[in-house]
């Protein structure tokens, strides 16, 4: 291996512990390392052959590691004392990203003051400003472990400022004209915009392992660079000319899409490949991507803690192991077709095992069929990307672009069919919840693996990479450590699963989500994102009797067999109430009509049922207004779970339970409909925090301005699930904590704003 990949390897071993506040033993380690080489004992690296060589080199990398972890910590410094003074002003300057802000959004953006730039969140609650536009905000700031959050804020003087995001929100708009239908999986493959892609569509995706296919990657951006350079040598364009237009473009896109770290790495390989071919200086293939992966650093050392930095630099370092134990299996064997079709099979089942433990960590499962689907997509993907490229550079022509963007309708069709039927083989995936100790050992094992492949004596990496599986499969057994409680809202799409985490890792689950014809969010979204977490199923509570709410019930109760079943028995049922109760019955699930007054304690949670009455609910034939309404009691903290009560429930509520209504966290009802959270209800409850589950542009027009509008201007702080995905909030009684869209932060307190 080339040294400039060593040096890398330091780098990112350095900087990992630097930010995982390890920096000190990394240090230490370090100086026993250049004092042992100095005074010539212990290991060495002989890169250059010769010992004197050997040991320079690896005390140099030893110093390398040290520094990094230097950098590390000091980086989480800066970066804690830019926040502290950021959080100390009244307004800040806002650039936004590439999405508008609006009252009841959750915008993004970075904020530039007092000498210091950092990401930011604001919960807007007035003022409305176009994509990539600077503001000015103000409101109540707290740092996050993410950057800024600016809670109830205001903004005003909107002006545009930033290109590149006002480029990205035209490029979302000219698609969404373009591909209609087909809008949110091309947003994912040519801009990086996931959050329109169907909850269904991603988890479908990763069961079948090739969910690294479904949003921006170096893999793209490689794809696009090979198709402008064929396109350019077609038209004869001089070979300098060639790569310099090729590198030219390929840049403008990247900056354009934000600049995303495997992007970035992508185009750096590629301008490095470039060079080397015109020098006619070849070089190891592990160069480009040391050299691919050390730049983003440079520029950002946290980028060393983003996923799909680490999913690209993996992956590709996976890639480039299997051709040096293609090398050593297929020496001699098969020519032609056959030699090929096993090459493709290696790299993809290598490349596979590499990032496994990402994929295990992040998204909850690992494909087992993954070698076979990326074989089949990878073809597809190498035709599809170029096609989406040229619609967009002939969106200024409006019948040739709809042209190509008709084009590539049956290629989006293949590609998501390939993973449908992928994720539907018998044993495609493995549910898993890896701690933070297994993950680590994953990763150590992936090392190993990559080390095993490219060494002329793989064994003894071998031994390592199997000692460190065997004790991923030891730590799960180990008993579980008390914690908060956790209220989960999961990103269902349009739909209600609520899951309420007790202080010993058992899950009380408020509905399921919805379900479609061949399956349903139980089976792709709630069951996993449980399984992934650990822990049983003690209750299952089902607000009411329609789909988006019932549809994954029956999956989820065949799945984690909870102890017992609660639910509201109205008369009018739907085929997925119906089949919830049939496979309540065959698993043994002990059911319960449920009514006010009702209670229950786990695990120091305490469950008050406020509704549906009885009696009230004979008289009523809209299902909404037959929801289960459930409050939950940790401390001096209070949850109000409200399904989909519409007004008149809430007014039955409001007569009969009074100052029981009163809670700090509320799940607004039926998805912040008009018709739901009254100003009555408000009043009673006096949230500081309200949570809507909501698909994004569903065809309801859901949550309703109205609605939103009151409850900003009561000075509740709004998060929705189209905005940041799954929401947690976690309590230990006394106070809140909040994290959504990979950010934590304690709620401020505050009543109505003037």
């Amino acid at each position: 291996m080339p040294l400039v990949l060593w040096a890398a390897i330091a780098v990112v071993a350095g900087l990992l512990a630097g930010f995982g506040a390890a920096g000190a033993w990394a240090c230490a380690a370090a100086a026993v390392v250049v004092a042992a080489q100095a005074a010539g004992v212990g290991p060495r690296l002989t890169v250059f052959g010769a010992a004197a060589a050997g040991r320079m080199t690896t005390a140099a990398l030893a110093l390398a590691v040290a520094a990094s972890a230097l950098i590390g910590a000091a980086t989480v410094r800066r970066a804690a004392a830019c926040l502290d003074r950021l959080e100390r002003l009244h307004e800040w300057d806002v650039i936004l990203g590439a999405d508008p802000a609006q009252p009841g959004s959750l915008a993004h953006g970075t904020v530039r003051a007092s000498g210091c730039a950092a990401p930011v969140s604001m919960t807007v609650m007035h003022g409305e400003a176009p994509a990539g536009a600077r503001v000015i905000a103000s409101g109540a700031a707290v740092a996050t472990d993410r950057g800024l959050m600016i809670q109830r804020a205001a903004i005003r003087d909107p002006e545009f400022r930033d290109l590149f995001a006002v480029l990205r929100a035209r490029a979302g708009r000219t698609i969404d004209t373009l591909f209609r239908g087909d809008a949110p999986l091309v947003r994912a493959l040519l801009i990086a915009d996931m959050r329109a892609v169907p909850t269904e569509m991603r988890d479908r995706f990763a069961a079948a392992g090739i969910v690294h296919m479904l949003s921006i990657s170096g893999l793209h951006v490689a794809i696009i660079a090979t198709a402008l350079h064929l396109l350019l040598g077609a038209l004869r364009t001089p070979r300098g000319v060639q790569l310099g237009l090729t590198l030219a473009i390929t840049a403008a896109y990247v900056a354009m899409i934000g600049a995303p770290a495997p992007a970035v790495r992508s185009a750096v390989m590629l301008t490095l490949g470039g060079a080397s071919e015109r020098l006619q200086r070849p070089t190891s293939p592990w160069a480009p991507l040391a050299v691919g992966a050390l730049i983003p650093l440079a520029l950002d050392p946290a980028q060393v803690l983003d996923l799909g930095w680490q999913l690209s630099v993996g992956g590709m370092a996976g890639l480039i192991a299997s051709g040096a134990l293609v090398k050593r299996i297929l020496s001699n064997r098969w020519r032609g077709w056959r030699r090929q079709v096993a090459r493709e099979m290696i790299a993809a089942t290598v490349a596979t095992a590499i990032t496994a433990p990402l994929i295990a960590w992040y998204f909850g499962r690992l494909s087992l069929v993954a070698p076979i689907t990326n074989l089949a997509a990878g073809p597809v993907v190498g035709v599809l990307q170029p096609t989406l490229f040229l619609a967009m550079v002939l969106a200024p022509f409006d019948g040739p672009a709809r042209f190509v963007a008709a084009a590539a309708h049956p290629m989006l069709i293949a590609f998501d069919g390939i993973a449908s039927v992928g994720a539907a083989l018998p044993g495609a995936s493995v549910t898993m919840s890896p701690s933070l100790a297994v993950a680590v050992l994953g990763g150590a094992a992936a090392v190993a693996g990559i080390v095993a492949c490219v060494s002329r004596w793989p064994a003894r990496p071998a031994a390592v990479a199997l000692a460190c599986v065997a004790g991923m499969c030891w730590l799960p057994f180990l008993p579980p450590a008390t914690g908060p409680v956790e209220l989960h809202m999961i990103d269902v799409g349009q739909g209600d699963a609520v899951a309420l985490r007790t202080p010993h890792g058992q899950w009380i689950v408020v509905d399921a989500g919805r379900d479609w014809p061949g399956g349903d969010a139980g089976r792709t979204t709630v069951v996993p994102y449980l399984r992934r977490r650990g822990g049983a199923v003690a209750l299952f509570i089902l607000s009411h009797a329609h789909a988006d709410h019932a549809g994954g019930a029956a999956t989820l109760l065949d799945a984690m067999r909870p102890a017992e079943f609660w639910d509201g028995a109205f008369a009018g049922t739907s085929d997925s109430y119906r089949k919830s109760l049939l496979t309540a019955q065959r698993a043994g699930v002990r059911w319960r009509r449920v009514h006010p007054g009702d209670s229950l304690v786990i695990d120091g949670v305490r469950l008050d049922v406020l509704a549906p009455d009885s009696a009230w609910m004979a008289g009523i034939e809209n299902v909404n207004e037959t929801s289960v309404i459930v409050r939950a009691t940790i401390g001096e903290v209070r949850f109000l779970l409200t399904g989909d009560a519409e007004r008149a429930e809430e007014a039955w509520l409001v007569a009969n339970a009074g100052d029981r209504l009163t809670a700090d966290v509320l799940k607004v009802g039926h998805h912040g409909s008009r018709t739901s959270t009254g100003p009555a209800l408000l009043a009673r409850v006096q949230p500081r925090v309200a949570l809507v589950s909501v698909g994004k542009g569903n065809k309801y027009g859901h949550p309703s301005p109205e609605t939103l509008r009151a409850l900003v201007d009561a000075g509740v702080q709004v998060l929705r699930t189209d905005d940041g995905g799954s929401i947690v909030v976690r309590t230990d009684g006394h106070r809140l904590e909040v994290e959504a869209h990979g950010e934590r932060w304690v709620p401020a307190r505050g009543g109505a704003s003037p």
